[in-house]
């Protein structure tokens, strides 16, 4: 399974592509792409979207993924924060309806819980275990990346342990 993992953000937004080998002995995880949508603070929002949207459209259509997984929205202190980044939000939502791709939704704790073990672990504690299960020699950079990457290493550990349940 290749999964499409999308870590949203108001300044940048990660995204990573990870995928179930399960040729061989033992089955592994193995990361095909990792990047970042550098958002330009001097760019009105609306262009900001539309280059989230389009760089989105691209590598989903360059990797074609069999799922998206997107972290959910976090309640923020913030208002207006969390409206900003409920737009980049509604766009990889959009991106991922247009190339035709269903999409996963998982809480932070979850994600984190799924690869660190510990629900609220930091970005650090986050890179260097998505380092160790995609066999990677250095942390994944940006953070946002990695981040994007665990929401997508979360759905493959989660659709293995559905897996396993209904067999």
């Amino acid at each position: 399974m290749r999964v499409f993992g999308i870590d949203c953000g108001t300044e940048v937004t990660g995204f990573g592509v990870v995928e179930s080998n399960d040729s061989g002995r033992v089955a592994h995880l193995e990361c095909k792409t990792l990047g970042a949508i550098r958002l330009s603070k001097s760019k009105a929002l609306p262009q900001r979207l539309a280059q989230v949207y389009a760089e989105l459209c691209e590598q989903l259509a360059r990797w074609q993924p069999e799922v998206v997984a997107i972290e959910e929205v976090f309640y923020s202190v913030n208002a207006k924060s969390a409206l900003k980044l409920g737009q980049v939000r509604g766009v990889a939502l959009l991106a991922a309806a247009t190339q035709q791709v269903p999409v996963a939704e998982y809480a932070p704790l979850k994600i984190k819980s799924s690869v660190v073990g510990y629900g609220l672990a930091d970005k650090q504690q986050v890179q260097f275990m998505v380092a160790r299960l995609l066999g990677m020699a250095e942390v994944p950079e940006p953070a946002d990346a990695a981040d994007a990457l665990a929401v997508a290493i979360c759905h493959l550990h989660t659709a293995q342990t559905i897996q396993r349940r209904g067999a």
